[in-house]
């Protein structure tokens, strides 16, 4: 397939309501798209980065000059036979994760319609739905959380995250668990704790949570492995895990006993699945983590979770818990079971409402060959 047109452009999603973390609180998604033309079909990509260099170093800036400037110019007017071929071509470039992700997640997306296979089926998905959870923000006070819990279980979802930092936590997950003593519960520190806070870490235990996202830092292994010890709730990674040499690294020096792949963080779909891969060998079961997606990040997010081991319900919810009107067609739904129906038909399996998408870009640019 030769890729004969690259198409970028920003749009800002307002999200119907406030989300907060340890990182702040995000009212509106500056979201960057990626449209790509190749032999007669359109693919589309989303890139995942956060407004500022919060969650990783990228932010909408940085992945948008990362797309004009080096990342699309090196795959426009090649011939890739699918998206791990573009993966190795943009390999030259250091870094810049969500940014790949965005543009591969089209090239595989582009290649799967001309098969005429699902993206799924094209990445080696089995899985025929997914189990699906929710993340739920820091709120204001933990009456207004428990509202929010209770909708969600009402919906059908079979896993509650909770975003936690210092003074939003024990509290919270004893009135979680007073509430709903048998439900699949699990926090998300996005690294709002350090080595010092340990005694009040073991105190999670007494909770029974399916896991604690990402305690500590950002960038460690050894650290959350000498937490691992001291505690019985498993450690999940997420920020930690770059690539499928960062998996085997947390799995063998036994930092966390679950994963959290998300494709935007470890830079496409070749590396989530190489992730998926070496954590399934060893034994260590992974899910889907979510970025505030689109509804075209979120049908690759379907696709990646239809993997055989993604065994734990992902970050991969229905767009309207997010948005008034998503930019895909159907919008993305849960079905009172939890799951998603992983579409069959060829490519991402969710039409893109172009007018919608052009009434909300702020900026546009075609990429040309020089």
């Amino acid at each position: 397939m030769k890729i004969e047109a690259i198409t970028l452009r920003e749009i800002r999603m307002p999200l119907l309501h406030p989300f907060e973390t340890s990182f702040g609180v995000t009212q509106e998604r500056r979201i960057v798209l990626v449209e790509l033309q190749s032999d007669g079909v359109t693919g589309w990509g989303e890139c995942t980065a956060g407004e500022h260099p919060f969650f990783n170093e990228e932010s909408t800036e940085s992945a948008w000059y990362a797309l004009r400037e080096e990342l699309g110019p090196l795959l426009l007017g090649q011939d890739v036979a699918h998206g791990g071929e573009g993966a190795q071509r943009m390999k030259l470039v250091r870094g810049n994760r969500m940014a790949k992700a965005a543009l591969e997640s089209a090239v595989w997306d582009a290649a799967a319609q001309l098969q005429g296979a699902s993206l799924a089926a094209l990445i080696g998905g089995t899985r025929e739905t997914i189990a699906c959870g929710v993340s739920l923000g820091i709120q204001p006070e933990i009456g207004q959380l428990l509202g929010n819990i209770e909708r969600e279980l009402e919906a059908g979802y079979q896993r509650i995250k909770v975003k936690c930092k210092p003074g939003w936590d024990l509290d919270v997950f004893a009135a979680i668990r007073e509430r709903w003593p048998n439900i699949t519960l699990s926090c998300d520190a996005n690294s709002a704790y350090r080595l010092r806070d340990i005694d009040r870490l073991k105190e999670f235990d007494q909770f029974e949570l399916l896991m604690i996202e990402q305690p500590l830092w950002a960038d460690d292994f050894y650290f959350h492995a000498s937490l691992q010890q001291s505690l019985q709730t498993p450690i999940c990674l997420d920020e930690s895990i770059r690539n499928r040499r960062d998996a085997l690294a947390a799995i063998e020096n036994q930092s966390c006993r679950i994963l959290n792949i998300k494709l935007g963080r470890v830079g496409g779909f070749t590396e989530a699945i190489a992730v998926h891969n070496a954590a399934e060998e060893r034994g260590i079961p992974v899910w889907c983590g979510g970025m505030l997606e689109s509804g075209i990040g979120r049908s690759h997010n379907i696709a990646l979770s239809s993997l055989e081991n993604f065994s734990l319900p992902g970050d991969v919810s229905a767009s309207a818990r997010y948005w008034a009107e998503d930019i895909v067609d159907p919008p993305i739904t849960v079905s009172p079971q939890g799951e998603i129906v992983v579409p069959t038909a060829p490519g991402r399996g969710y039409e893109v409402k172009t007018a919608l998408v052009e009434k909300l870009t702020v900026r546009k640019e075609e990429l040309k060959r020089s």
